[in-house]
C-alpha cells in the first residue's frame, strides 16, 4: 500500500496501490484495445437507469479473454498491466502459436511465467482445468456456470472460491459470499485467487477521487421528502420507520433480507444460502 502525508484534508488517511511493485512498464497492446463512450448510467433513450454513475476519467477498454477456448497451448505471460474496467490486474499472454490475448491474472503470477488451459494441466496458479480434476480445498477463480459459457464467477480483486465437494456430476463450491453452490463438474475454473488482493484496503480519501472513477454522490433516503423515498419526511432526524430496509422503489434490500426470486430456475443449485451480518463475520 501507498500512504500519503496529510498535506490537505483530502490527503489525510488516503491510501492507494503501489503499482510499481506489481506492474511492468510496457504500453498496452493496441490491437486489444477500444475507445469507449461513457454513458453515465443512461440507456439508449438518454434516461438514467443506473443511479450514481458519472462520466469519470476517460478510459480505454481492454478485450480480456474469459472464454479460454485455446486448449492445450501453453502461453507465456509477457506483461502485467492495469485495467481501468476491473479491480484485478490483467496480463498480456503470448501463446505458442503466436496469438496474443489479455487474461485476468491470479496472485503470484509474474511476467515470464507460463500458464496452460488443459484438462491435464498442472495444479498451479494461473492454470485452468475442469472442476472435476481439482481436489477439495483448492482455491479457484474465473469459474464457469454453464459448460463452455466462459468465466462468470469470482473475478474481482483478491477474491477466490473454494472447492468443497464432488458429488453426482456436480462440484460444490464455497463462494466469497459464503454461499455454497453446485456447478457442473465438467465446467472450467482457474487455479488460485485473483491478483491485487490489497484493493479492499484502498481509502479513496476525497470526493473528487470518486468522481474520477465515475462515481456520483449518493443522497441518503432519510434526508429526502416522503414522496421521494420510503424513509423521507419527519421533523428532525428520523429513524428508518419501516419494518424492512427498502430501496427508493420499495424493494427489500440489505440487512439480511432475501431479495432472490423464490422460484428462480437455479435455486436447486444452491446448497447453502449466504451468511449475512454477524454470521458472515464469524466465518
Amino acid at each position: 500500500m501507498k500512504f500519503y502525508k496529510p498535506t490537505s484534508p483530502g490527503r489525510r488517511n488516503m491510501t492507494s496501490i503501489n503499482y510499481r511493485e506489481f506492474l511492468t512498464g510496457s504500453k498496452p497492446q493496441k490491437s486489444l484495445m477500444k475507445g469507449q463512450k461513457a454513458n453515465a448510467g443512461r440507456n439508449n433513450r438518454g434516461r438514467i437507469t443506473m443511479r450514481h454513475h458519472g462520466s469519470g476519467h476517460k478510459q480505454v477498454y481492454r478485450f480480456v479473454d474469459f472464454t479460454y477456448d485455446k486448449k492445450d497451448i501453453p502461453a507465456r505471460v509477457v506483461t502485467v498491466e492495469y485495467d481501468p474496467y476491473r479491480t484485478g490486474f490483467i496480463g498480456l499472454v503470448n501463446y505458442a502459436d503466436g496469438e496474443k490475448r489479455y487474461t485476468l491474472l491470479p496472485k503470484g503470477v509474474k511476467a515470464g511465467d507460463t500458464i496452460l488451459t488443459s484438462e491435464k494441466a498442472e495444479l498451479k496458479a494461473g492454470n485452468r482445468t475442469m472442476l472435476k480434476n481439482i481436489p477439495v480445498g483448492t482455491f479457484v477463480y474465473n469459474i464457469e456456470i454453464k459448460i463452455g459459457g466462459g468465466a462468470k464467477l469470482v473475478r474481482s480483486a483478491g477474491s477466490f472460491a473454494q472447492i468443497v465437494a464432488h458429488d453426482a456430476g456436480y462440484t460444490h463450491i464455497k463462494m466469497p459470499s459464503t454461499e455454497v453452490r453446485m456447478v457442473p463438474q465438467d465446467a472450467w475454473a482457474s487455479i488460485g485467487s485473483v491478483s491485487n488482493d490489497e484493493n479492499w484496503l484502498v481509502n479513496v480519501g476525497k470526493a473528487g477521487r470518486s468522481r474520477w472513477m465515475g462515481i456520483r454522490p449518493t443522497v441518503r433516503g432519510s434526508v429526502m421528502n416522503p414522496m421521494d423515498h420510503p424513509y423521507g419526511g419527519g421533523e428532525g432526524k428520523q429513524s428508518r420507520g419501516t419494518r424492512y430496509a427498502k430501496t427508493k422503489w420499495g424493494k427489500h434490500v440489505g440487512k439480511g433480507q432475501k431479495s432472490r426470486k423464490p422460484k428462480k430456475y437455479s435455486n436447486f443449485l444452491i446448497v447453502s444460502r449466504r451468511k449475512v451480518g454477524k454470521a458472515k463475520a464469524e466465518k
